[in-house]
Parts: C-alpha cells; structure tokens; sequence
C-alpha cells in the first residue's frame, strides 16, 4: 500500500513549475521493535533527560540546544532562531543544475524518496522534465529542506517517476585517496585473475531482494510468535564461526579449492 505523502511542494526548472509530493522510498517500520518495561511491574519506563550536574529532572520547556565553545561553556540557539535559518528551499525543488548521472559516486547517496506530481494539472510538466533528463543521461541537482536541514538533493528519474536522493553534506564523505594512496596497485598474476573471474562467473546471479533479507529478524518474529502461544521456543546456541587463515600460502591452490568446493556444490543442487 502506498504510504501518504510527507511532503509535498513544487518542483520547478526554469519557468516551468508543477506540484508534487514526495514520500520516503524505504521504512523501518516492518522491524521488530522493543519496549524497556519494569522486570517487577511490567510497566513501560519512561526516559527523561537529567541535569548532569544536579541529578535532576529537567521539564521540555526548559530544554534548550547548545553549541559547545569551551569546557562547559556553550552558546545557546531557540527553536525559533533555528526555523529562521531555514530558506525558500522549504517548499520548492528548484533544479539550477544537471550533472550526468554516472558521476556522483554512490557514497554520496544519503535517502531516497519517491517524488511525483500531485495534481493532474502538472503531470505533464512534471513528464517533461523526468523524460529529458532520461533522454539526455543527466541528474538535476538542487537543494530542499528536509529533517529541519538544507540538503543537496539529486533528482533521479525512475520508471514513471523520480527518485530523490538526499545527498551526504562535503564533510560527511571522507577521501577515499587518505586510505587507499598506500597500497600496491601491481597488476595481480594473470592465472590468478583467470581463476578469480571465474569464480565470479560461476556465483554470478540475477538481483533479487531476497539476498538481503534479515534471518535474525525471521527468528524474531518465530520467537514473538512461540512467546504469544504460552511456550519457550527451542533455540540453539549460536554456532562458533570459524576465524579464517590470516595468511594464505598459496593463493592459487585456495582458489582451486574454492572452485572445486562450489562446482561440487551445484551438482548436488541438481
């Protein structure tokens, strides 16, 4: 079911402009999710923020935001001086740029949401602009405030829609050069490579979601599950995964056996 819109707003490119909507394009809300009760009562606990110094309660009204300048010393920022920062990027997409869609790497990418017209009106200005950056291999580029924040945000066409991403601020995304400029980049021994793209042949599969699935949120569900029921559910003690060899010797003979290992593997699948 599709879930409502949390935003909605206009998107525009130059004088062209069409409303839109915009919801998340992934959710947490399928996870299992615990309460912290009272072992004794069985009641909720209740969290609340607690003076550092004097050990007591603090009430909302009292809580402010602090920018820490020195041990204990801190500037002060209202609520209301913060949503004064906030800019026209609150309620209009403005795309002031387009860069081609392969060059953004993928660390960049922070959220996605799915953004389409919401009204029949602009559907057709909304189809112009999703069509002709498709065409032209081109992501528009532009700002939005979102999670009380101004974002870049890049505008991806997807399908019949548009994906859009929030984008990672500059100093968010560390250079990969500071950790990687030490390593040798000698060109491997060929047999090697031959044995290795082999092997990547061989476990080379179509894209399914189900490879991502989370097992230990299925055993969650079996043991809420057996709970509600009135019984324990029979559990194993994890098994101890085996540590892997720190330095192989010999490389090749490790894939040779690799290869043999999922070659015997599949015929056994047959």
């Amino acid at each position: 079911m599709a879930q409502r819109a949390f935003w909605k707003g206009y998107l525009k490119l130059s004088l062209v402009t069409c409303r839109v909507a915009m919801t998340p394009a992934t959710s947490e809300s399928g996870k299992v999710r615990f309460h912290t009760l009272n072992a004794r009562t069985g009641n909720r606990l209740v969290s609340r923020y607690v003076d550092a110094v004097t050990g007591e309660p603090v009430d909302a009204e009292d809580e402010v935001r602090g920018y820490p300048r020195g041990e204990d010393e801190y500037v002060l920022i209202e609520d209301e001086e913060l949503d004064a920062v906030a800019l026209d990027s609150t309620h209009t997409i403005d795309v002031d740029s387009f860069v081609p869609a392969d060059s953004i790497g993928w660390l960049w990418f922070d959220r996605p949401h799915y953004l389409l017209p919401d009204d029949t009106v602009g559907e057709e200005a909304f189809s112009v602009i999703r069509e002709a950056m498709k065409s032209t291999g081109m992501v528009g580029i532009s700002r939005l405030v979102l999670y009380r924040r101004e974002r870049a945000v890049m505008l991806e066409p997807r399908d019949q829609g548009i994906v859009l991403w929030t984008l990672r601020y500059g100093d968010e995304v560390r250079d990969a050069k500071d950790y990687f400029a030490g390593l040798d980049d000698d060109r491997p021994d060929p047999e090697l490579m031959k044995l290795v793209l082999r092997l990547i042949n061989e476990r080379t599969r179509p894209w399914d979601p189900g490879m991502v699935r989370d097992p230990v949120q299925d055993r969650l569900l079996d043991l809420i599950a057996a709970r509600k029921k009135g019984r324990k559910r029979q559990t194993k003690p994890r098994e101890q995964t085996q540590e892997p060899a720190s330095n192989v010797v010999n490389i090749m003979d490790a894939l040779r056996r690799s290869i043999a290992s999922d070659s015997a593997s599949r015929k056994k699948t047959r």
